[in-house]
């Protein structure tokens, strides 16, 4: 029999627009910062557990905030406005504990107590899938990393690249199949502390430089038992028609308001630069140019099209209608591209400005940069809204052509 959930004082953050205001603005003033000497940023991750916002999407009746997707991606915007790797980190956490059916499976004192944590300011989590020979699981395979079964639970070992927010969290869920025969695939959970575990810090990236995502060496690293927390056959993982897709959603929806939030920090840089630079030859500041609000213009349209796009599928979801995977991960598609395109226009106004270091549109544009690399990437997303696009376009053709041919008959028959 399931045990009930420990009742606990749920956390209910200031979510109004000031509040959120306040959180980017301080939060931008750490980015520099981390971009320049990259390493977790604990500071900014203290700033959120002051404010109860760690465990926003936990449970209420676990202490958590118990928020829906408007609400997290909210606050996610706003964190990745002022710092985005902060934002990446974040996400992990929100979307464990926003799909409660995901952890369905768990041993439920287990996931309460990381819920817990995560409600009290801590338990940050992040899921360790990519390997360097596999790539993402995203287009398919088994891992190498393997687990052992041994006499107290446990033994894993592999390597994960890419690995968001190693050197600062709580949690390592790792992604690994059995070495049984035939193996089973799953999450197991690991602790930062245990035995055998070497971070190599090799993330020296383009842009989103504080998410420290280096690589993670598990060498017969043991985990308790009950921390194989959800283990299946590989075919079990496959999506089938009419899955729920909230997991998906959430994947998509936060990486496109991660992303859009670094345009709208560009957005907002570029707007200041442009009333404020006023050359000499034109005795009024740039802003006052047709040609400078038109292009100005095209950002606002950008990132109007993705507030839109997010918001609409955000409260569909949040209503119990989740859009289809299809749907979801080209929403993530079109905001990325609007936000990559926004700041370029940004660089397009500001000519060499825009590229020095001392101004953050230069960091803006390293970091939006990075939207390009999350799965499912544009070629997987364009290929599978193709074939759903096709495969519906020849039904509705021999919908047509059964239709035509059942009034030649009619029509044959007078």
């Amino acid at each position: 029999m399931a045990t009930q959930p420990v009742a606990a004082k749920a956390v209910h953050p200031d979510l109004s627009d000031e509040a959120l205001a306040r959180l980017s603005a301080g939060l931008a003033a750490l980015a520099e910062d981390y971009d320049r000497h990259p390493r977790f940023p604990r500071e900014a991750f203290d700033i959120l557990a002051s404010r109860g916002l760690i465990g926003l999407t936990v449970d209420e009746a676990l202490g958590g905030g118990g928020a829906g997707f408007v609400d997290a991606l909210r606050v996610l915007g706003a964190v990745a406005k002022g710092e985005p790797s902060t934002a990446l980190i974040l996400f992990m956490t929100y979307a464990f504990h926003a799909a409660p059916d995901k952890n369905a499976r768990w041993n439920r004192r287990l996931y309460e107590r990381l819920a817990h944590e995560a409600a009290a300011g801590r338990g940050l989590i992040g899921t360790f899938r990519v390997e360097p020979e596999l790539g993402t699981p995203v287009r398919g395979g088994l891992p190498k990393t393997t687990a052992r079964r041994t006499d107290t639970g446990w033994a894993i070992t592999g390597e994960k690249i890419y690995s968001t927010g190693s050197t600062g969290l709580d949690w390592f869920a790792v992604w690994a199949k059995t070495d049984e025969q035939p193996p089973r695939l799953g999450t197991f959970l690991v602790r930062p502390d245990s035995e055998r575990i070497a971070i190599e810090p090799e993330w020296d990236h383009l842009g989103m430089r504080a998410t420290v995502s280096h690589r993670v060496v598990f060498d017969d690293t043991p985990t308790p038992a009950e921390f194989a927390v959800d283990l299946r056959a590989p075919e079990e993982w496959a999506p089938r028609p009419g899955d729920d897709n909230r997991a998906g959603l959430w994947n998509a929806l936060a990486i496109a308001t991660i992303y859009d939030g670094v345009a709208r920090a560009a957005r907002d840089w570029l707007a200041g630069y442009l009333n404020d630079r006023v050359p000499s030859n034109l005795g009024a500041s740039l802003a006052t140019l047709p040609r400078v609000q038109e292009k100005f213009g095209e950002i606002e349209a950008l990132l109007l099209s993705n507030r839109v796009l997010i918001e609409q599928a955000a409260r569909r979801a949040d209503a119990g209608d989740v859009p289809p995977a299809t749907d979801a991960n080209l929403i993530k598609h079109i905001a990325n591209a609007n936000a990559i395109r926004a700041v370029e226009i940004g660089l397009e106004l500001t000519g060499n400005p825009g590229i020095s270091r001392r101004n953050s549109l230069e960091r803006h544009y390293r970091d939006v940069l990075c939207s390009r690399i999350h799965s499912p990437q544009a070629d997987t997303v364009l290929v599978a809204a193709g074939k759903a696009g096709l495969a519906r376009g020849a039904g509705l053709a021999r919908g047509a052509g059964l239709a035509r041919g059942a009034g030649l008959a009619q029509g044959a028959g007078r």
